[in-house]
């Protein structure tokens, strides 16, 4: 299996999706705030949508993986149940006297049984303790009370690792929430038989302290001929930009050259750069028509093989961006709507689309005034259900980890 991702228009093979489960049941609202997400999700309808997400991208040839099932598949390999295992289950997590009959239990249940519990989190009412045993802990909770809560967050598949040419990158989260994904991913990446010999991991397969070097796929766009995007904002710190930029020009094929670093508004809206951009077609964007056009961004130039590169600070993005794809102009498309039509689109995920080719995209298709004006302009767009999904804050793209991409 060839797993390489060199654009982010080119023909779209394999894409790794996660249909929500037990996590969205465990969602509730005293703990979505916490869990980042602004509302409780009708989670059967959430998976309605997901399933029919999943069915229209197989219709256009592409070859869906189902996280939760990877990781299933991957937790009945010993190693890999002993890997995931040990980074869950401690003292410092969940107190010393829990660390038996959690292990207890994750030892015992199915692969499938345990990936369910990682994503969908441990209730205290999920274990045993021994009879006899004392815990401050277990006396201290409820039976409802969360002993490893649930990761709700794992539906946005494109944030906690991302393949960038022919390596992986696997990201240390900005929020608390979203840090112990990582241990879920790379259980798969790094033991799944699918996937274990084919995967270069350029960061981040460690267990070491980040401290606030964070780093999130929703920022990291693969614009193509050896250059990256990355959006340098609430989730993104320039920290993160250096050390992840240090190890692409360090890998061994040399694949990437420049990097493309946008400075974004540190709000909500715009937590990574594909809320606010998206490339659609070969030299051709969709754009939040009222981002502002003075954004700052900055160049970074591979010097050497030795991880060495140049930063200059660009006076204006698009020219630097169709300069580093070898084309004479990009074109970026912002739809003609009034600032409150804009804002409420782009609170929906109205510029966030996942290509499956050149020129042919998936969105939500309550969009309505962005996808219309994008069809003028010669987009294809197949339009997907999100009226549970989209609550979350995160569109298509954000859903999607794409694994392999033919020619753009």
């Amino acid at each position: 299996m060839v797993l390489h991702v060199d654009s982010e228009v080119g023909k779209l093979e394999q894409v790794m999706l996660h249909e929500p489960g037990l996590e969205l049941d465990r969602l509730t609202p005293q703990n979505c705030d916490e869990l980042l997400f602004d509302d409780v999700m009708w989670a059967r309808k959430a998976r309605e949508e997901h399933r029919s997400f999943v069915d229209q991208l197989r219709e256009k040839g592409v070859t869906v993986h189902l996280f939760r099932d990877k990781l299933g598949e991957a937790l009945e390999i010993p190693e890999a149940r002993a890997f995931l295992l040990d980074r869950l289950v401690n003292k410092y997590t969940c107190g010393r006297h829990l660390v038996a009959p959690f292990r207890e239990m994750g030892e015992a249940a199915t692969g499938a049984a345990l990936a369910s519990f990682a994503i969908g989190g441990v209730l205290k009412s999920d274990l045993q303790l021994p009879k006899g045993a004392k815990s401050l802990y277990w006396d201290y909770l409820e039976d409802t009370d969360f002993v490893l809560t649930p990761l709700p967050n794992h539906l946005f598949q494109r944030d906690n690792t991302a393949f960038a040419y022919s390596g992986l990158s696997v990201h240390p989260m900005a929020k608390p929430a979203r840090k112990r994904e990582i241990f879920n991913s790379r259980t798969i990446w790094n033991f799944h038989p699918e996937f274990k010999d084919d995967v270069y991991f350029y960061y981040g397969n460690g267990d070491h302290d980040h401290g606030p070097a964070t780093v999130e796929g929703g920022d990291v766009l693969v614009i193509g001929n050896g250059a990256v995007m990355i959006g340098m904002g609430e989730r993104t710190a320039p920290q993160g930009i250096e050390e992840l930029a240090t190890a692409y020009f360090t890998a061994p094929k040399q694949e990437i050259n420049k990097i493309i670093v946008v400075e974004l508004p540190k709000s909500r809206a715009f937590m990574h750069l594909d809320t606010a951009m998206t490339m659609i077609d070969k030299a051709t964007f969709s754009v939040y028509p009222f981002l502002p056009e003075d954004l700052r961004s900055f160049t970074l130039d591979k010097r050497g093989d030795a991880g060495e590169y140049s930063v200059r600070e660009n006076q204006s993005l698009f020219p630097v961006v169709a300069e580093a794809l070898g084309v004479e102009k990009v074109t970026a498309l912002r739809t003609p709507e009034p600032e409150f039509a804009a804002a409420h689109e782009q609170w929906d995920d109205g510029n966030n689309f996942l290509a499956v080719s050149p020129g042919v995209i998936f969105g939500y298709e309550r969009n309505e005034r962005t996808n219309t004006f994008l069809r003028r302009n010669g987009i294809e767009i197949v339009a997907i259900t999100g009226n549970e999904l989209g609550r979350g804050r995160g569109g298509p793209r954000c859903m999607s980890c794409p694994m392999e991409r033919g020619p753009a």
